[in-house]
């Protein structure tokens, strides 16, 4: 990573404030991997709650995946060393709300296999029962 070689390089020539700045650039960096990476496994256990809620029953699979996406996201945003979380309550719940949509699309074209689309979907599902589902799943955890 280019940007570890730049920082030792102002440690090592005494240039600490631009060092300072490169490090909050490299933990934003950072923050915004584990978000992206916490999203993509929002989507998934919102699709899979879709699908559940939209066909009224559900598989074993779904219930695995379901599993598997919430101990990722609990693993994801824990910070192992320093402690506590990389994203709070509320932005796991904006998270939610900000995939959503994403999901519904992904929901439209495995649920009932595939013959809905996603305007459809919506007025099967309750878009807050599957995010209060979520975040409950996530909390539990």
């Amino acid at each position: 990573m280019p940007e570890l070689l730049q920082l030792r390089s102002l440690i090592e020539q005494g240039h600490y404030p631009d060092a300072l700045v490169l490090l909050g650039t490299l933990d934003e960096m950072s923050h915004e991997d584990k978000t992206n990476k916490i999203g993509s496994f929002i989507e998934i256990l919102l699709l899979q709650l879709s699908k559940q809620r939209a066909e009224d029953r559900t598989t074993r699979s779904w219930d695995v995946t379901i599993r598997i996406a919430v101990r990722k996201i609990t693993y994801t945003n824990k910070r192992r060393k320093a402690g506590g979380q990389h994203l709070t309550i509320e932005e796991l719940r904006a998270a939610l709300d900000e995939r959503y949509e994403v999901a519904l699309d992904l929901a439209s074209l495995e649920a009932f296999e595939g013959i809905y689309t996603s305007k459809q979907l919506v007025e099967m599902v309750d878009a807050t029962v599957i995010k209060t589902e979520a975040l409950r799943l996530l909390l539990e955890s």
